[in-house]
């Protein structure tokens, strides 16, 4: 797909560095496909990392082009030593397009400046710093790992001995929610991942499993088979009510919510799984058509215009994304439980037992982990 950009052209008016009593420069930026952006080594103590993590993440956003300064339309540079980050961005005349300063660890300043980069330049939300979560099973048992989007910085955060599975990141990061076998039934916990503070907050007889955060973080969907078989229930995130969804016959699962928090979707299996979108207080749920007659694993965009789920075709699990208003589906790549990042243009998802970024609009993907057992279940924050 071609033309990226929501723009033709984009002005962005800046004060200069040296004298904000002169008049502002006007930049200019032609958009086409991608723009040639060149990082030039920081200086500093952790320069090195910085300029690493800022090329990375820029290559990896899809909207620009790392190359050499004198073919570049845009040079990155800057200094990065200790806990501070200054650094700028200058066209070709010497104009300044972006110019700021960071705090926090090399990888911390460097990610919060690439996505600075890309909001200025392009107007969209960047995906450096957000964070995933995943079960792999390097001990021989499935347990679940938190890293940075890009495979950086891996840490095991349960050690359950037992089956840990379908983590849930809170939007902010900050939360995880995941099934656990540890009480001997499936029950739906809550990890702070600043305390490492552990709670079971869904715990009804049965199995209880499949939880997703709202877009406000304080509610989570889930699947619980209190009543027979698995329904789709609402519960605050701090273990009280409950709502129950759906009464159907059929088993509900994989819920997905909208970005304004007011829909969800899911995966209903009764003849077949297909996917249904229903009111989050409930109501009678909606068949979508997709073209495709086993439908599961929905993942709703962030900017509400998509649906990313799995098919299957050729004995295998396909990653696909309906176009909700539209209704096109297309299939992009072999693989399972895909997720949409926070700028609904990357989708990460679990092939072969390694994690795979892919760019949705050019079909490019990156393998970004692999190494821990079989990698499965991906999450993603926004």
């Amino acid at each position: 797909m071609k033309a990226f950009f929501k723009y033709a052209f984009l002005a962005l008016t800046l004060f200069s560095i040296d004298s904000f009593a002169a008049e502002p420069p006007t930049i200019t930026i032609s958009k086409s496909d991608v723009v040639a952006i060149a990082v030039s080594p920081f200086s500093g103590a952790d320069g090195s990392t910085v300029t690493k993590v800022l090329q990375n993440d820029l290559a990896i956003s899809g909207y620009f082009t790392v190359t050499g300064a004198n073919s570049a339309g845009l040079v990155v540079s800057g200094l990065s030593s200790g806990s501070s980050l200054q650094g700028k961005v200058v066209d070709h005349a010497g104009k300044v397009a972006l110019s700021s300063t960071y705090s926090g660890s090399a990888r911390a300043k460097a990610h919060e400046f690439a996505n600075d980069i890309i909001r200025t330049l392009t107007g969209n939300q960047g995906i450096a710093g957000t964070k995933i979560a995943f079960a792999a099973t390097k001990t021989g048992r499935k347990e679940i790992y938190v890293a940075d989007y890009d495979g950086s910085n891996v840490q095991q955060l349960t050690r359950d001995n037992n089956i840990s599975v379908a983590p849930s990141l809170s939007p902010d990061g900050r939360r995880l929610a995941y099934t656990g076998y540890k009480s001997g039934y499936a029950d739906i916990y809550l990890i702070d991942l600043g305390s490492g503070a552990r709670e079971r907050i869904v715990k009804f007889p049965g199995t209880n499993s499949g939880a997703a955060f709202s877009p406000d973080g304080g509610r989570i969907a889930c699947s619980v088979s209190k009543d027979g078989n698995p329904e789709l229930y609402v519960c605050s995130v701090g273990g009280g009510s409950a709502h129950r969804l759906t009464h159907t016959p059929g088993i509900e699962s994989s819920p997905t919510w909208s970005p304004n928090g007011d829909e969800i979707i899911y995966s209903y299996e009764e003849h077949g799984p297909q996917l249904y979108r229903i009111s989050a207080s409930g109501g009678s749920g909606r068949p979508i058509s997709t073209g495709f007659g086993y439908c599961t694993e929905p993942d709703w965009s962030p900017d509400g215009k998509k649906v990313t789920f799995n098919v299957r075709g050729g004995g295998e699990f396909q990653v696909a994304v309906l176009d909700l208003t539209g209704g096109q589906t297309r299939v992009l790549a072999n693989g399972e439980k895909p997720k949409w990042g926070a700028d609904s243009r990357h989708i990460i998802y679990a092939s072969g037992g390694a994690l795979f970024l892919l760019d949705a609009q050019t079909g490019r993907k990156v393998k970004v982990l692999d190494g821990l057992g079989k990698i499965s279940e991906p999450a993603w924050s926004r």
